[in-house]
This record gives C-alpha cells, sequence and structure tokens, in this order.
C-alpha cells in the first residue's frame, strides 16, 4: 500500500507548467511541522497533474495550509555534469484547502496607488461552488 496524507502550508506560490500533449502540472513544497518543536519542520515535494493543479494554482498562494493525500513517487534524472539525481515526491490524488493566502500577483494588484497594503486577514473567504442534490454521486 503506497498512500500519504499531509497538512502543511505552501512554502511558494505553486506555479502552472503546460507540458506536450496538453498536460497541465505544477509542484510545490510543503512545510509540515513535526509536532515536537514549534519551529521544526520536513519539507515535502509535491506534484499535481490536470484540472486538480489549475484549481490549486488558481486557489492558493504562499503560505496556503492545505491538506493532501497521495502516493510516494522515486524518480531519477542525470544533471548536465553526469550526476545522477534521485527525487522522491508525493504524488498528489486529493487536496483540501483548509486556509487559502492571496497569490502574489493579486497583493500587488490590490496595492492602493500609494504603496501602503491594507491589513490582511489570514483567511480568505473560499467558497465550493453548489450542486444539486441529484447530481451527487451515489
Amino acid at each position: 500500500m503506497n498512500t500519504v496524507s499531509i497538512i502543511g502550508r505552501m512554502t511558494k506560490a505553486p506555479q502552472l507548467k503546460y507540458l506536450s500533449e496538453g498536460r497541465l502540472q505544477t509542484s510545490f513544497v510543503l512545510a509540515v511541522n513535526k509536532g515536537y518543536k514549534n519551529d521544526d519542520a520536513d519539507f515535502v515535494l509535491c506534484t499535481i497533474w490536470g484540472k486538480l493543479a489549475e484549481t490549486t494554482v488558481k486557489y492558493c498562494g504562499k503560505g496556503s495550509l492545505v491538506g493532501i493525500s497521495g502516493r510516494l513517487n522515486t524518480r531519477s534524472y542525470e544533471k548536465g555534469d553526469g550526476t545522477r539525481v534521485f527525487v522522491t515526491e508525493v504524488v498528489v490524488e486529493d487536496i483540501r484547502f483548509l486556509v487559502t493566502k492571496k497569490r502574489d500577483e493579486e497583493e500587488q494588484l490590490n496595492t492602493p496607488a500609494n504603496g501602503h497594503e491594507q491589513p490582511k486577514n489570514d483567511e480568505t473567504d473560499f467558497e465550493f461552488p453548489s450542486t444539486p442534490s441529484n447530481q451527487l454521486p451515489v
């Protein structure tokens, strides 16, 4: 069984990548508190594909608190100097937006002309689109 579930904060805003054959992908690093010290964390590389990647990039920025579940994946590649690099990542299959943060671009657009930002809340209102009950999967 290869299942991973973690909760952490994004260390920077995810960026959407358009790959061959119209595939979408984003990756980000989650800072996950170890629990026994307040300032001690593990940093976990996460990758998301498809529509879920697009939604994540749309709603999450640096500092967003998310819960993810997926599977561990190990891959390797060769650098230009001939050394082999091994990467272990979580391939995300489900993500929950617990506390979203505004993306950097939106913050720059919302800064008043005088250059002083308005005080920010830690949480951004987020609503999922409603689905009629007769269309819910059984």
